[in-house]
């Protein structure tokens, strides 16, 4: 898949909704740092010298890829900053690694499930994202990309310590696992802070959309772990898996409470969400997550029965700024685009309602 067709794709692996926690869980990550022995760290590296490296780690893939699927590499210099947000919306890059192009690249897996990030904050960034709460999964594909890596590339390892990364907190495992969970139910009945508090707690993190750094919009927390050093993966894995199956029980435990005790407020709540989206002529980006979070809440209760689980992930893609442009092939000022978010909204919703 070339990157034009790759970042003219409305759909990614990980937004079909396929897996049976998908109501509540809406993807699974696992992001692996590693660095290369005898070179500075990406902050320390002059340009000529990241260029080197991401020469390296590209031949290296290019070797490794093709046994565990085609990858297409693109320099970030070589593409235009409006593509390379695209990137970032579609979770398939940092919104850290569009800064500075220059010795920085991203090779993706066809079907987008991984991607590998080359002079980020480390070296390298193996990433794979799931659909649901696949953690287990997304860890074995991950690691198979890192053990292919790994038998072409000298990587920057400690005995004691495990894999050295830049920043502290990585080393050891060098694994960031992460769950995206959509917590309506709690958040409307003023649970969530209690709930997601405890997780510090649990050696857990509690970030945004978009990860460190970034807001909680639209309903979508992401749990990951703190702590990298002293913990197998499997130790982090099951951990947070058991972490985020209790928040899924707590979630779907106060939506059925929500049905049985104030069924007629969720549902005049669920279809003025619906109304909205299928007619407004102007939709503001976050008014548009809360209305979409609502809506698919109804499609989760059955309240909306005609429109597919995936219609939430798929639109908050689509409808974010840098997709409305690229997709539309224009710069856009904030009216415009709240004026095109609108029109592919209500596109959609009339489509599905046709068919």
């Amino acid at each position: 898949m070339s990157i034009d067709e790759l970042l003219q794709a409305k759909t990614s692996c990980w937004m079909d909704g396929s897996d049976r926690n998908s109501d509540v869980v809406i993807s699974s990550r696992v992001r692996l740092a590693r660095n290369l022995e005898g070179f500075p760290f990406p902050l320390a590296l002059s340009e000529t010298r990241s260029q080197e490296v991401a020469q390296k780690i590209k031949e290296a893939i290019d070797k490794a890829g093709t046994k565990s699927g085609d990858y297409e590499f693109v320099a970030m210099q070589d593409i235009t900053p409006l593509e390379r947000f695209v990137l970032v919306e579609r979770h398939l890059i940092s919104p850290q690694h569009v800064e500075n192009p220059v010795g920085k690249g991203v090779a993706i897996r066809d079907d987008q499930a991984v991607s590998i990030m080359v002079n980020e904050e480390d070296h390298l960034r193996i990433q794979c994202l799931l659909p649901g709460l696949n953690l287990e999964k997304a860890w074995n594909t991950a690691s198979n990309a890192d053990d292919l890596l790994e038998g072409e590339l000298d990587l920057a390892y400690d005995e004691k310590l495990g894999y050295l990364t830049c920043c502290p907190t990585n080393t050891g495992t060098g694994m960031r696992a992460s769950a995206m969970v959509h917590l309506p139910a709690l958040v409307m009945t003023n649970q969530v802070s209690k709930v997601l508090g405890l997780l510090p707690q649990l050696g857990l993190a509690v970030r945004g959309l978009y990860g460190e750094g970034s807001q909680a919009l639209g309903n979508l927390f992401q749990i990951s772990n703190q702590i990298t050093l002293g913990q197998t993966e499997t130790d982090i894995i099951t951990n947070l898996s058991a972490v985020t199956k209790q928040i899924v029980d707590k979630e779907q435990e106060t939506r059925q409470v929500l049905l049985r005790e104030a069924k007629e407020q969720l549902e005049d709540r669920v279809c003025r969400a619906y109304g909205t989206l299928a007619n407004a002529r102007l939709m503001p980006g976050q008014e548009a997550l809360s209305l979409l979070s609502d809506l698919c809440l109804g499609i989760d209760l059955g309240i909306i029965p005609r429109l597919p689980a995936n219609v939430f992930t798929e639109l908050i893609v689509t409808t974010s700024p840098a997709h409305l442009q690229y997709l539309s092939g224009r710069e856009m000022s904030a009216a415009i685009r709240d004026i095109e978010r609108a029109k592919i909204i209500r596109s959609r919703m009339e489509a599905q309602a046709v068919d």
